[in-house]
């Protein structure tokens, strides 16, 4: 028996390292392929030509999504691996490497996954796995508002039993979703010289009030909520009264009902600062992500099952993901990792290549188990 785990360790390891090489390809060339929230298309390419060339039919949808579909048995199932990253088009994505630590903007969220998925499609081995509808979706970060996500849903999801998100780090679930309402505020105020217009109304200061009164709002811990402000602007000079000057707010929570009463507090405090400061408020709501939950027992039974295939353990927690569309559908669904790393959504994330192989293996495992699975829908 101890000779037979020894003798499956080294099976392991020569197929990992079968794949270590072309997976750490992929990740430079996915990686260093700009595809900024809204600019997806040259990641789009280069990812469709990539599954063309491994034998798929990959074709562009109407919002710009990569599709394309692959037989198997069992259940039917979207996979989503999202193609944008939050960069600008002027961000260096050069990827930078050491031994044991690669290090880039948006190098791991989400080209590792992209690269993981498309090793895939490259070498799908003779595994077991379900019907197959794979989408490279656009809009997944920031201000997409998942919106090829959600057109992968409205479009393709009535026809499908499950849907997994390819998003994340080895051994992490996203089990539910975290929804989101984000808007940008907007001051106008009569401004003037420094000196000899004060104290004329300030846009800036109108917003550093509505900044300082969001503050002092309670965001509960439970259910799990939060509240930012993630970018400020306005002014013209250092002796001007600001004439404009705005923000953007990101609310969240696990729970719809607490996410409603949190929007509510949060757009009355704004409006009280606008007034008192005698500024003119223009709000616009430039996100909706859905909050809730949806009955993926059997999916999470199947991720565990996968990860401890490979001998990580597997952390379940609420997540804003591509998988929020299919929940929000009704649609079982969670978000699963594929790779090690950390510092996303920074200019010096980092991942360990190494560990792609590893996701590789989880990701097998996991269509082995789904396409075990019995189907839930009655669709084509």
């Amino acid at each position: 028996m101890k000779v037979g785990r020894r003798s499956a360790a080294r099976e392991r390891q020569a197929g990992d390292a079968e794949h270590d090489g072309a997976l750490r390809e992929l990740l430079v060339r996915v990686a260093e392929t700009p595809a900024p929230t809204g600019a997806e298309r040259a990641r789009g390419e280069l990812v469709a030509g990539l599954w063309r060339e491994a034998g798929l039919t990959p074709s562009f949808d109407e919002v710009g999504n990569v599709v394309a579909t692959l037989p198997g048995a069992g259940p039917r199932v979207l996979v989503a691996c999202h193609l944008d990253s939050v960069f600008e088009a002027s961000v260096d994505v050069r990827v930078r490497r050491d031994a044991e630590r690669w290090v880039g903007a948006g190098l791991g969220d989400n080209a590792a996954s992209l690269a993981v998925l498309t090793r895939w499609v490259q070498a799908p081995g003779d595994g077991p796995r379900p019907h197959l509808t794979l989408v490279a979706t656009v809009g997944e970060e920031g201000l997409g508002d998942l919106r090829g996500a959600r057109h992968a849903v409205a479009r393709l999801g009535a026809d499908h039993d499950l849907f997994v998100a390819l998003d994340g780090y080895l051994g992490s679930v996203a089990d539910q979703a975290v929804g989101s309402r984000r808007y940008e505020a907007r001051f106008r105020a009569a401004g003037g010289h420094s000196w000899g217009d004060y104290p004329s109304p300030s846009a800036v200061h109108a917003a550093g009030t509505a900044i300082a009164r969001l503050a002092e709002l309670h965001v509960p811990r439970q259910p799990r909520s939060s509240l930012n402000v993630g970018q400020v602007w306005g002014g013209t000079s250092i002796n001007a009264i600001a004439e404009r000057a705005g923000f953007n707010l990101d609310l969240r929570s696990v729970d719809p009902e607490a996410l409603t009463r949190l929007e509510r507090a949060a757009l009355a405090a704004i409006e009280e600062a606008a007034a008192a400061s005698e500024a003119e408020l223009e709000l616009i709501e430039v996100g909706d992500r859905p909050a809730g939950s949806v009955d993926n027992r059997a999916l999470l039974a199947a991720a565990r099952g996968a990860y401890e295939a490979v001998g990580v353990e597997l952390v379940a927690a609420p997540g804003s993901t591509d998988a929020n569309a299919a929940m929000a559908a009704g649609l079982p669904a969670l978000a699963f990792g594929v790779y090690r790393g950390g510092n996303a959504h920074r200019l010096d994330e980092w991942v360990d290549p190494g560990s792609l192989a590893v996701g590789l293996r989880a990701w097998r495992e996991l269509l082995a188990r789904l396409a075990r699975l019995p189907r839930r829908r009655t669709g084509a």
